[in-house]
Order: C-alpha cells, then sequence, then structure tokens
C-alpha cells in the first residue's frame, strides 16, 4: 500500500470498528422486528462521509482542509447520539417510556428519517464553521 493508502486504512479502521459494534447492538435491540436495515442506514451514510472525507484530504482528516471533517463531526454527532440513545432507552425501557405504547417498536421505523435530518443539519453548521477556520 502506498502512505495514503495505509493512512486512509487505518484512519478508516476505528470507524469501521464502532459503526459495526452499533450496528450490532441495534440488531441485538430490534430482535426480530425488521427494523434493523433500515436503522443502519444512518451508519452507512456516516461511513460514507467518512471514507470521503479521508479520501479527499488523501488519508488525513484535515488534509482537504476542515469543512468536510468538520460537517462529518456534525453529522456523526447528532446521528449517532440521538439513535443510540432511543435504543438505549427502549432496551432498558428508560422511565418506563415505552410503558404505554401500543407498538413501541414503531419508533424504529422513523427514527432513520429524524437522525438523517438531524445529521444533515449538524453537517451544514459543521461545513459552515470549516469554512470559516
Amino acid at each position: 500500500m502506498t502512505g495514503a493508502g495505509t493512512r486512509f486504512a487505518v484512519r478508516l479502521a476505528p470507524i469501521v470498528f464502532v459503526l459495526t459494534a452499533v450496528g450490532l447492538w441495534f440488531a441485538d435491540v430490534h430482535g426480530n422486528s425488521g427494523y434493523v436495515v433500515i436503522n443502519t442506514l444512518p451508519l452507512f451514510v456516516l461511513f460514507a462521509l467518512s471514507a470521503f472525507t479521508l479520501w479527499r484530504g488523501d488519508g488525513r482528516w484535515t488534509g482537504g482542509g476542515y469543512r468536510m471533517p468538520l460537517g462529518t463531526l456534525g453529522f456523526a454527532v447528532p446521528t449517532l447520539g440521538l439513535a443510540v440513545y432511543l435504543h438505549y432507552a427502549y432496551a432498558v425501557n428508560l422511565n418506563g417510556m415505552f410503558d404505554a405504547a401500543t407498538d413501541p417498536l414503531r419508533l424504529f421505523l422513523y427514527l432513520p428519517a429524524y437522525t438523517l435530518v438531524a445529521g444533515a443539519i449538524g453537517f451544514a453548521i459543521g461545513t459552515i464553521v470549516g469554512r470559516n477556520l
């Protein structure tokens, strides 16, 4: 591998590890509900953004400037934060949050759309901040 290819693989490996662990945990929380695939969609988008950021920066996070790294971080924080929090809340029935719901798994039908919109807003803010650095 070339220097840039090695840097790319080494810097993308932790992202792949974390996203794989989160995806497997989502599958465990959902059980046989069938919502696993659509709930991992934001994780795939985050992987694609991370890979594009590293590719654009020639294997370095800030090699292409700060717009994409801060935009990717702005996407990751609300996307992972909201998705992981709600999966945790469902897994432990946090404060009885899902006791009165007739179909509590229905939340996970709409959660990917919410997380992608929140991530898009975070990406826009991060990109704007990165442009001014």
